[in-house]
């Protein structure tokens, strides 16, 4: 029978942005909205983002070439594509003219009215979506004009459809966001709402961390992806990188 996933999957959160220093610098000033000026889109990487992505890139160069990456698929926002691109130049995947295949379906979360508010911020403008949030938890509340962790998780089975589809065999490198980490792992691993939240409650994804999958054919009746590693950030520590695990700017609501 034909392999259906790949042999592996690694997981990569982007690098610190500089949305993710811009909400942290309101949040301790108490202030109601997070100062940046970009689309949530065009935020950045920050200098410590540039430098978190190229100690992970460093990490997969030390693998031989044949175990590297050969299928880089990235959010379409420009810090998890400058992320990819920053670990292809440090030597990450196996064939450094290797094209990135941008992806909307592993975009960031979207907040709706929500967007660049503080946690402070919604509880004030919008204290019916702050009490619903309450009601209905993390997992199933929509913000008006934004999207649930269900409609992430909708999005991102089709992806995984197309990555069996196209992939099968490969080394596959994905490259998103901190709910995009969080959802595929409740995706690829069957979880149910309450053993996800519980990994989401223990602490935040870290930036450029690994989360890793290898293909075992010995497991169910066709063979399935087993996780190895979660939020591993020994490629960071190794390269003397500060470890960071903000959520990103629009992230509040996260």
């Amino acid at each position: 029978m034909q392999q259906r996933w790949p042999d592996r999957i690694w997981i990569v959160r982007h690098g610190e942005s500089a949305g993710n220093v811009a909400r942290d610098a309101a949040q301790a000033a108490g202030h109601t909205h997070i100062d940046i000026n970009e689309r949530d889109v065009d935020v950045p990487l920050s200098p410590l983002g540039e430098r978190q992505a190229r100690a992970v890139g460093r990490w997969f160069s030390e693998m031989p070439a044949s175990e590297r990456p050969d299928v880089v698929l990235t959010s379409p926002y420009l810090r998890a594509e400058s992320t990819a691109r920053l670990i292809r130049e440090a030597g990450g995947v196996a064939d450094p003219l290797l094209d990135d295949v941008t992806d909307e379906r592993l975009r960031e979360k979207e907040f709706g009215i929500l967007d660049r508010l503080t946690r402070e911020g919604i509880v004030q403008l919008h204290p019916e979506q702050a009490e619903l949030r309450r009601l209905l938890g993390k997992f199933y509340h929509r913000p008006p004009g934004g999207e649930s962790w269900c409609d992430v998780i909708l999005r991102l089975r089709s992806a995984l459809d197309t990555i069996s589809l196209h992939y099968g065999g490969r080394r596959v490198l994905v490259v998103g966001h901190q709910v995009v980490v969080l959802c595929l792992r409740y995706l690829l691993e069957g979880m149910t709402e309450d053993e996800i939240l519980s990994i989401d409650r223990e602490g935040d994804v870290a930036n450029c961390s690994v989360t890793e999958y290898a293909f075992d054919p010995h497991r169910g009746s066709s063979g399935k992806l087993v996780l190895q590693r979660y939020n591993f950030v020994a490629p960071l520590t190794q390269a003397g990188a500060p470890v960071t695990a903000e959520p990103d700017a629009t992230g509040a609501a996260r």
